[in-house]
């Protein structure tokens, strides 16, 4: 039975494949739930990502869709969160913790005892309280944007690697905006934490590749070298290595895609 996991769990894709197919997924099969396996995946991916002062910046609620009342769901939608509620079988509630930093004297402490923050670029214990509480974090903290944007950044970090892992898995994921008040009761969630999104997760009923790779802008609107007047046009050689490795994909729209979502209305009863 082990190696039938470790075999079904294998992943079948190398990083940049894994990058190249991730699409935000708006037709899940909700009869299909997702096993606890696969969520652990994710959440563990997510504790791993990159995040400052080593500190946690969020905190998730895990919740199944089915946990939810009807009315609940309801209340959760916003303008351009709707039919997704009732297809994604597994939702994930994402929460920032502006007051994180004020962990920074044990966590910093922890990286310095563990060889991460050295004593050749000056760390020490000394150096985490008297130079980098006092003059760095608590500054910080005292100005609630600058605290809650750091937030919800590291935040992010972990978002990514939750969605690149549950993509690796077979899973299909997109990023919505919700209505907090529809279940602050249900969550029970203190009251200085911040809700951001909810991750709603299931398996694609729609092609996992969505007909294609969305749009996007040149590299040059975006990425500059030494100044912003010096933009960094795209490499061919590096592009035709990517499309060999499945990073870059062929963009949207497949000729099939529009007959696949007037399929997909169909099947689950929605507008055309």
């Amino acid at each position: 039975m082990v190696l039938l996991i470790e075999n079904q769990w294998r992943s079948l894709m190398e990083l940049k494949e894994v990058i190249g197919n991730r699409r935000s997924i708006r037709y899940f099969q909700p009869w299909r739930p997702v096993e606890k396996e696969k969520i652990h995946v994710m959440l563990e991916a997510a504790r791993r990502a990159s995040r400052a002062v080593n500190a946690p910046f969020y905190r998730i609620v895990v919740m199944e869709r089915d946990e939810l009342t009807p009315e609940q769901r309801e209340g959760l939608r916003t303008p351009t969160t709707t039919t997704d509620l009732e297809l994604a079988p597994l939702f994930m509630f994402w929460f920032i913790d502006p007051t994180a930093p004020n962990r920074g004297p044990r966590t910093l402490k922890q990286l310095v005892d563990v060889g991460a923050l050295n004593a050749s670029h000056g760390w020490s214990h000394a150096y985490v309280d008297e130079t980098v509480f006092p003059l760095v974090l608590q500054p910080l903290m005292k100005n609630e944007l600058v605290a809650a944007t750091l937030a919800a950044c590291e935040a992010g970090f972990a978002m990514t690697q939750a969605m690149l892992a549950a993509v690796d898995e077979g899973l299909g994921v997109c990023l919505h905006a919700f209505q907090f008040e529809a279940i602050k009761d249900v969550m029970k969630a203190p009251e200085h934490l911040i809700p951001i999104w909810v991750l709603e997760v299931g398996y694609p009923a729609e092609d996992p590749l969505t007909g294609g790779q969305r749009p996007r802008e040149p590299l040059a609107e975006t990425c500059f070298w030494g100044s912003f007047d010096n933009p960094i046009e795209s490499d061919p050689k590096v592009v035709e290595y990517l499309r060999e490795k499945k990073m870059i994909q062929a963009e949207a729209p497949a000729p099939w895609r529009m007959q696949e979502v007037a399929a997909l209305s169909r099947m689950f009863g929605l507008p055309e």
